[in-house]
């Protein structure tokens, strides 16, 4: 495993960690479908897919794959027992209804208000919208998890979103590769740094202004 994708690891767990048990628990497309494998043992999650599933489980080993059983992204998964299969209707009124306790979603960039923009960049193809605005609004706690800066190294912890926003404060929580900050009141609090990562890192890598927990821990 690259150092990347051991960052990546890195991120997906701690964020498996913040879910209590009976949770239900819906993730985005991309990075969030990782934390599906590192859900703590002995821990009662229900994950939530917009395509019609609740009850997913990790991905679906290497020959056992089930083209009619994937995530929303299209990734091939598993299935709990007691898990449940419905169409797009009956997933969005779970979502818009307020039912979903977690979301965890990637984003182009997040700012000190809580905004998110996670959909398009002006001037390049859009895939589409697709149920983002939908979590974001819908579900109790959104969490992003995302790189702390973009493929050219700039920030994408911003004072504000320079992009279209997906929704308007709406942001609990942000993981990345080098932090764990929580959205408040009074700005963006960081409460955890990576291991291999210094407070000194972070706040250059970051736009926006961060305070510093008391009790600063580690992941």
């Amino acid at each position: 495993m690259d150092p990347k994708e051991l960052k990546r690891v890195r991120l997906v767990k701690r964020i498996a960690q913040e879910f209590p048990d009976g949770a239900l628990v819906n993730l985005g497309i991309g990075m969030p479908t990782m934390v599906a494998d590192y859900i703590p043992a002995g821990k009662t999650i229900l994950l939530h897919s917009e395509n019609g599933f609740t009850g997913l489980g990790p991905q679906a080993e290497k020959g056992k794959e089930d083209p009619r059983l994937v995530n929303a992204g299209g990734q091939p998964v598993t299935i709990l027992p007691g898990g449940c299969f419905f169409d797009s209707s009956m997933s969005f009124a779970i979502i818009r209804g307020g039912h979903v306790d977690y979301t965890v979603l990637g984003a182009l960039e997040v700012d000190e208000q809580g905004n998110l923009a996670n959909y398009m960049i002006p001037g390049k193809m859009v895939p589409g919208m697709g149920g983002a605005m939908d979590l974001v609004v819908g579900a109790k706690n959104v969490i992003i998890a995302m790189d702390h800066v973009n493929k050219n190294g700039a920030p994408k912890i911003l004072k504000k979103c320079s992009l279209p926003l997906t929704a308007v404060g709406e942001v609990d929580v942000i993981v990345t590769d080098m932090a764990f900050i929580r959205v408040t009141k009074k700005g963006l609090v960081l409460e955890e740094i990576a291991e291999d990562t210094t407070v000194e890192e972070v706040i250059k890598a970051t736009e926006a202004h961060l305070h510093i927990s008391g009790k600063l821990g580690k992941f």
